[in-house]
């Protein structure tokens, strides 16, 4: 009965470990998450990250294992963690050699989280992806993370590609983690649970919708119907995020969208645009096929095509994306 299981178990999963996880929505995946950090190094001062704690401490933060990041290489010269980030983030951003750049990626971001200040939760989001995202890129042949990867044979699946999509997999439940944990710690305040959260955090004087969006959020809000429904409907599809691996594919293409969606008002409705550029990377990795490429519009195709990405864009084979 046990060899039974086992034999079905492996006939399931031997032509799913052969798709790749590297593929070009990986790639994507990883461009947003250096676009994150890379604006928020660009847009604020190594002042302001920097800043001083409330209890005295002059940052950064360079005690115990922080002690190991690229700000406390050179304490009393900021900027020089500033550009060495940057440099490094522009690499990954630009996909190249994902081998090379996948720890160095890593190591960017943990650094911020622990040697600077002032956060948000895309920088620690951020952090964990590119941990997680470390056997992925340390496994990954390709010059360029756009590129496509043939699939591979189910008779010669390795060690490097089961750790990759082992890797994809605890991504995939991190994701999933982050957005129950969103939809049920809400839960437990009252403005939430009573459906008039957004009501204030629309109408914050820091964290509000900008002065041109103000006339659309106020009336929105200024309606009881109106702010119940995005304050429920914010829970509602966290909470759906959060359990999407149950549902059916159908139902996974839609919350992505939806998702990518909800992520881009908020970055747009209340600044906060490398939380957005990070969560949608989250939803990237959690909610497309593992291996999953990228179609490209046929002009941009040919125009990446002409300038040296010649496997940009290809068609995924259908018979090698199990649902």
């Amino acid at each position: 009965m046990l060899t039974d299981l086992l034999t079905r178990l492996g006939r399931w999963s031997r032509p799913r470990l052969a798709v790749p996880p590297w593929s070009s929505s990986l790639g994507l995946a990883r461009t947003l998450l250096a676009l994150g950090t890379l604006a928020t190094l660009l847009a604020t001062d190594p002042a302001v990250l920097l800043s001083p704690l409330a209890n005295g401490a002059v940052p950064p933060l360079c005690s115990g294992p922080a002690g190991w990041g690229v700000w406390c290489l050179a304490p009393e010269q900021p900027q020089l963690g500033r550009w060495l980030s940057i440099l490094v983030l522009v690499a990954v951003a630009s996909g190249w050699r994902p081998r090379l750049t996948a720890v160095p990626h890593w190591y960017v971001s943990w650094s911020l989280t622990v040697n600077a200040t002032i956060l948000d939760g895309g920088d620690q989001v951020t952090a964990v992806l590119t941990l997680l995202l470390v056997p992925i890129g340390l496994t990954d042949p390709r010059r360029w993370h756009w590129q496509r990867r043939p699939a591979t044979p189910a008779a010669e699946i390795g060690n490097g590609q089961l750790a990759g999509r082992t890797a994809a997999l605890l991504i995939q439940i991190q994701v999933a983690v982050i957005y129950l944990h969103a939809a049920i710690a809400k839960l437990g305040v009252p403005e939430w649970a009573d459906g008039t959260s957004l009501f204030y955090w629309f109408r914050h004087p820091v964290f509000g919708a900008p002065s041109w969006l103000r006339p659309a959020t106020e009336l929105v809000t200024g309606s009881p119907f109106g702010v119940a429904a995005i304050t429920w409907g914010t829970l509602v599809l966290e909470f759906s995020l959060g359990i999407a691996l149950l549902l059916p594919v159908p139902a996974r293409r839609l919350l992505l969208v939806s998702g990518l969606a909800f992520h881009g008002m908020i970055a747009v409705a209340m600044g906060l645009i490398s939380f957005g550029l990070a969560m949608s990377a989250a939803l990237l990795l959690y909610l497309l096929p593992t291996g999953h490429e990228l179609v490209w519009p046929g002009r941009l195709r040919d125009r990446l095509r002409s300038v040296g990405f010649a496997t940009i864009g290809a068609r995924h084979n259908r018979a090698t994306t199990p649902g």
